[in-house]
């Protein structure tokens, strides 16, 4: 009798339907940003998954997905998203989105490069000056892009003056603002960082500054486990004129923070 009851309950019971949920090892600066926030809501409403993001600096990010704890990889560091590729731990990258890198200041600007476009050169004075200056120094693309610009300058950054914290974008920024620091940041965390207390942008539109964001589907051929199809809904989505638009919406007090450009190449520099 019992069991002929639980049979029966089993069958007017509906099935709950499995979540659908995908990991995306991303950066810091599109989840700082607010990025995430803005679209994931719209990507869950229009697909039924849900998206979980693991921010960390781009090197850690693309070891994530190595490891495959993640379905999806979306950072900004081309070479380091190359090397992946070719490693076979992903099968291809697309573009997503551009936005620029912005090197921040003290208004009382020690170093003198207020106004500058040449970043190379701005980097040069502030190693001249001693000035203090932050860097992330967590192998993120904020940091990559920062020691090719040093390499440029023909500066090898040490002493007192040079501060590397091992830390994302905002509480870097958040250190620069407490030591009146100079700082190479990315302008969508830059718009929605509000600590700023004394410092400004003071070097911006160099073309070397340019900052070029990828996704990549995790290679399931290398990790079984990872969520191919959902993954690649998400890939898809992103690069999608839906994904599109909802990049060019997320906007700070007017000022759009990411350029969508999938079906763009890469400006050369």
């Amino acid at each position: 009798m019992r069991r002929t009851l639980l049979a029966l309950l089993l069958l007017a019971t509906p099935a709950v339907a499995q979540e659908r949920l995908i990991t995306i090892s991303s950066t810091t600066s599109t989840e700082q940003s607010g990025l995430f926030g803005h679209i994931l809501p719209l990507f869950r409403e229009q697909t039924g998954i849900t998206a979980r993001v693991v921010a960390l600096g781009t090197g850690q990010a693309l070891d994530v997905g190595r490891r495959g704890d993640a379905d999806v990889v979306f950072v900004h560091d081309r070479a380091a998203e190359e090397r992946f590729v070719a490693e076979g731990f992903a099968t291809r990258r697309q573009h997503v989105m551009f936005n620029d890198f912005v090197i921040i200041g003290p208004a009382s600007d020690p170093a003198r490069i207020a106004g500058s476009r040449d970043a190379v050169a701005a980097l040069r004075r502030i190693a001249e000056a001693r000035a203090p200056f932050v860097s992330r120094g967590d192998r993120s693309g904020t940091h990559a892009a920062e020691l090719r610009l040093w390499q440029q300058a023909g500066v090898e950054p040490s002493g007192s003056w040079y501060r590397a914290v091992g830390q994302g974008m905002g509480p870097a920024l958040n250190t620069a603002a407490a030591q009146n620091a100079y700082i190479l940041a990315d302008r969508g965390t830059w718009l929605s960082f509000r600590n700023r207390q004394d410092l400004r942008v003071l070097t911006e539109g160099d073309p070397r500054l340019f900052n070029q964001y990828g996704v990549m589907l995790v290679n399931p051929a290398r990790h079984p486990h990872v969520k191919a199809a959902d993954g690649q809904a998400f890939v898809d989505w992103i690069v999608s004129p839906a994904g599109q638009a909802a990049i060019a919406g997320y906007k700070i007090s007017g000022e759009q923070l990411f350029f969508p450009n999938a079906a763009q190449p890469e400006p050369t520099s």
